[in-house]
């Protein structure tokens, strides 16, 4: 129907000098109800469609096309593509000129009105309305961000899956030599001991065993926490009272609080309620956050620790007196092996945030370089817990 339709038009603008007023108001009307047609067909499309001719001069542009590059309703008319997308027409090379120019397609960036990938097919067609003379082109615009970005990811996601596995195997394998290590240098130790005299230059091997022991014990604590990070288990989820298990890790770390001088202090509500929650990977998330709290103050520092609930949350805030975190490092907080302390593993605060959304909850940081840090545990209610997604 559509070509005889289009045959029956061809046949009246053949005619066109003799028609009369009312035949050619007629047509017009017709031709503009066309014209509407194909424009809301046109701008329902989520691709920006434009018509260019040999020199890169925009004769049409859809609505989507208008959004994608940032322009208003009449901003793309009269414009040439070539200084829209500066790259492309260097790209074509004389392809365009010599008219063998098959259908190209290129990726560009935009920064405006935001950063993002559009990715530009561009096709050649002649006008039989133009006698087969200048050239034209359709061009086809797609917004292919957010395919790119997950795309990226997910080869992030695999590249980081497989060194971690390979990483996870060497942790193992590590963890048999250093189980060795440590028990000749506990027979060793017993040895040495038990020899009668001691003298000078015993002590100085039994001081020497000692850190060596003490080297190895912390190699042990890095592979554990490593493991525990890259294989986390599902929480065993019950009614826990949280500062009974702040109590009970501030009992465990009160000598090295007390050795370094630093003061705890806690305040909180009356009536907090219970919270469904591992008990065991609770006391990690706190003795984590005290740990890094203590390591960035100095002899008479302050850990400031107050909870607090309303109608959904239980909060925890931990705040420290020490250093602060700079800028550029608060962006990387939670990336594994990014650390700002000496000997640090950078997977503490990764844990953290892991296990506080396996809980349902969330982590939050806010510090001034100089100042001091505020870290905030939340945790939904016992009657609002939502798990929260990856």
């Amino acid at each position: 129907m559509a070509a005889k339709k289009h045959t029956s038009l061809d046949r009246v603008l053949g005619r066109l000098d003799t028609l009369d007023s009312v035949n050619l108001a007629n047509l017009v009307q017709r031709l503009a109800r066309e014209r509407g047609l194909f424009e809301d067909i046109f701008n329902t499309l989520q691709e920006g469609i434009l018509v260019i001719d040999g020199d890169g001069l925009i004769e049409y542009a859809n609505e989507a096309a208008h959004r994608l590059i940032g322009l208003n309703d009449d901003g793309l008319a009269g414009q040439t593509l070539w200084r829209l997308v500066p790259g492309l027409r260097p790209s074509l090379g004389a392809d365009l000129d010599d008219g063998v120019l098959p259908v190209v397609a290129r990726e560009f960036e935009l920064t405006y009105p935001e950063p993002r990938t559009v990715r530009l097919h561009l096709l050649p067609f002649r006008n039989p309305s133009r006698g087969g003379g200048g050239r034209r082109f359709s061009v086809i615009l797609s917004d292919v961000t957010r395919e790119k970005a997950s795309t990226e990811e997910r080869i992030e996601h695999e590249r980081t899956s497989s060194i971690l596995l390979l990483a996870a195997g060497v942790a193992h394998e590590l963890g048999n030599p250093l189980n060795s290590l440590n028990i000749h240098l506990q027979l060793i130790d017993r040895k040495l001991r038990k020899r009668a005299g001691g003298g000078a230059e015993t002590d100085a091997i039994a001081e020497s065993i000692g850190i060596c022991r003490e080297e190895v014990r912390r190699l042990d604590g890095i592979i554990n926490h490593f493991l525990e990070a890259i294989r986390p288990r599902p929480p065993d989820l019950s009614e826990t009272h949280l500062l009974e298990v702040l109590d009970e890790v501030l009992r465990f770390q009160h000598r090295e609080l007390e050795d370094r001088g630093i003061t705890v202090e806690a305040e909180s509500s009356p009536d907090v309620p219970v919270v469904m929650a591992d008990r065991n990977q609770l006391k990690q998330v706190f003795f984590n956050v005290v740990k890094n709290a203590a390591d960035a103050m100095s002899p008479g520092g302050r850990l400031h620790i107050v909870t607090h609930a309303d109608d959904d949350n239980v909060y925890l805030l931990f705040g420290d007196t020490g250093a602060g975190i700079k800028q550029e490092d608060m962006l990387r907080l939670f990336e594994p092996y990014h650390t700002t302390k000496p000997g640090g593993h950078g997977l503490g605060l990764m844990i953290v945030q892991r296990i506080m959304r396996e809980h349902g909850g969330q982590v939050g940081i806010e510090s001034r370089v100089g100042q001091g840090t505020v870290v905030t545990l939340q945790f939904p209610r016992k009657d609002r817990r939502v798990r929260m997604l990856e």
